[in-house]
């Protein structure tokens, strides 16, 4: 289970990975974690960046050094990583790889009540998704492609998890389509009944009633 962090937000995950390099004001290790394309590996809401550097601050993973101005712009504080934030660092990174956590995908939100779709409309969507997919694996394809040799494979393994993770979407959402399209879904004929009729067939509410027998017991 994730141990709670004194400032959880993946975000400060980011700014520590930035900083533990050098010492930087949140201007600059905003722009160094867009450079890097932090945004496309993790949530990061960049409204509250700010808010983020403070608390970090405040619980000692980061501090202050000094303040700088350039030209006619606002004074900047620039911070570097502590000790404290260094460890918070390795323990989270090593956290984040060892333990499988939970996560809650819209795709998988939308699949729990798929139901209330019609399965000929289902087929078309899963379809327009599917297209969709193998359009983007071939772009991350060929963007991995067209930097292997010129970038440390290190440096490039969250593209290459996230590559695999689209094409085992597509392969799965592949599959389904072939069931749906050839009839061999289970359950599927109930499934059109219910968008026929309007009502949920006796069969699946006695599949109801049993389960809620099966949990009272």
């Amino acid at each position: 289970m994730a141990r709670r962090r004194k400032v959880g937000n993946l975000l400060a995950l980011a700014v520590l990975s930035a900083v533990m390099e050098r010492p930087m004001h949140p201007y600059e290790m905003a722009s160094v974690l867009r450079e890097r394309g932090k945004d496309r590996d993790m949530n990061i809401k960049w409204g509250s960046f700010y808010t983020v550097v403070r608390n970090m601050e405040k619980h000692g993973l980061l501090e202050a050094t000094e303040s700088v101005r350039q030209g006619g712009r606002p004074e900047r504080t620039v911070y570097r990583i502590t000790d404290a934030g260094r460890a918070e660092l390795v323990d989270w990174v090593r956290e984040l790889v060892s333990t499988p956590e939970r996560e809650f995908f819209r795709f998988e939100a939308g699949l729990s009540v798929l139901v209330v779709l019609p399965p000929d409309e289902v087929t078309t969507l899963l379809g327009q998704r599917l297209s969709l997919l193998e359009a983007e694996i071939a772009d991350a394809r060929e963007s991995l492609e067209r930097v292997a040799g010129e970038i440390p494979r290190v440096l490039l393994l969250e593209a290459e998890y996230d590559l695999a993770m689209r094409e085992a979407e597509a392969t799965w959402v592949r599959s389904l389509l072939g069931e749906l399209t050839s009839g061999s879904l289970p359950e599927l004929e109930l499934w059109r009944r219910f968008h026929e009729t309007g009502q949920i067939p006796q069969e699946v509410l006695d599949i109801a009633e049993r389960s809620r027998t099966n949990d009272a017991t």
